[in-house]
């Protein structure tokens, strides 16, 4: 059978248990509630031959700003036939005229590449068992009153309006931030993923920053295992791995601008802001 007559259908509640099981033949880490939470914010498709799940996409749109593609997985017994390919023209679809954003692994690179994505940095993944540290004195557990404010400077950060996103953390997790001058001018989400939780994202003004929201929730979780994705762009990696978190893998991050076609020549629109961690 060719990867053509293979259907691509939406995401259904019926997919969920099929989409768990391609991230665990993946080697992800992802639980049942880590892919309910990414479809309440997204845009799913499966690929399904004869009514088995054998491939998955998402697309995550932040208004009309960008979009990331995300948990793009193929079964292990359909890989070389395509359908890598098909699904990501399904998502392209979706996606409309949004800029676009994900984070390839080594495999998927050349895809991508082809389809007009573009190299942009490196994620480095960071996890391990929280040490014992003080908990720093220039960081606080963030209110609901907070939330716009952190939503104002994500937005700063990631070039694109994700208070949706924030909004559903909040319903999951904590948030910490630093006050100047009585504004919040930091902060960092604390969640439940995986093998147990995340940090991040993590918005700061500078590194010291950065590392003091990181370490308000190190401080409350000793002997828990936590999970940090940076980039190498801002100097954390060696700080994490002291702090117990080794450096284990991590991805390429890529965009795809939109590129408007209104007559000749095109005019290609870029999402400029360095990407926050999702």
């Amino acid at each position: 059978m060719q990867a053509s007559q293979i259907e691509i259908v939406p995401f259904g509640p019926d997919h969920l248990e099929a989409a768990v099981a391609l991230s665990r033949q993946a080697g992800w880490p992802h639980r049942t509630e880590d892919w309910q939470l990414a479809l309440a914010l997204s845009e799913g498709m499966v690929a399904v031959e004869d009514g088995k799940v054998v491939g998955t996409v998402l697309v995550t749109p932040y208004k009309e700003d960008c979009a990331t593609i995300n948990m793009v997985i193929v079964d292990e017994t359909m890989r070389g036939r395509g359908l890598g390919r098909k699904l990501m023209d399904a998502a392209l679809l979706t996606a409309g005229d949004r800029p676009l954003r994900l984070v390839a692994t080594t495999a998927g690179l050349p895809l991508y590449q082809k389809l007009g994505f573009h190299e942009t940095g490196t994620v480095l993944q960071h996890q391990g068992l929280a040490e014992e540290i003080a908990a720093p004195a220039e960081t606080e557990a963030a209110t609901g009153a907070d939330l716009p404010a952190i939503a104002a400077l994500d937005r700063l950060a990631f070039g694109a309006d994700r208070e949706g996103l924030l909004s559903y953390f909040t319903g999951i997790g904590a948030f910490a931030v630093i006050r100047r001058d009585g504004h919040v001018s930091g902060f960092a989400c604390l969640r439940p993923f995986g093998r147990g939780e995340v940090i991040g994202p993590v918005v700061a003004a500078d590194l010291g920053e950065a590392r003091k929201l990181i370490e308000h929730f190190i401080a409350r979780r000793p002997g828990r295992f936590l999970r940090v994705d940076t980039t190498a762009e801002t100097g954390l990696s060696p700080w994490l791995a002291d702090q117990g978190l080794a450096h284990v893998g991590g991805g390429i991050t890529m965009k795809k601008p939109f590129v408007h076609h209104a007559g000749d020549p095109a005019v290609t629109t870029f999402a400029l802001a360095s990407q926050a961690l999702g």
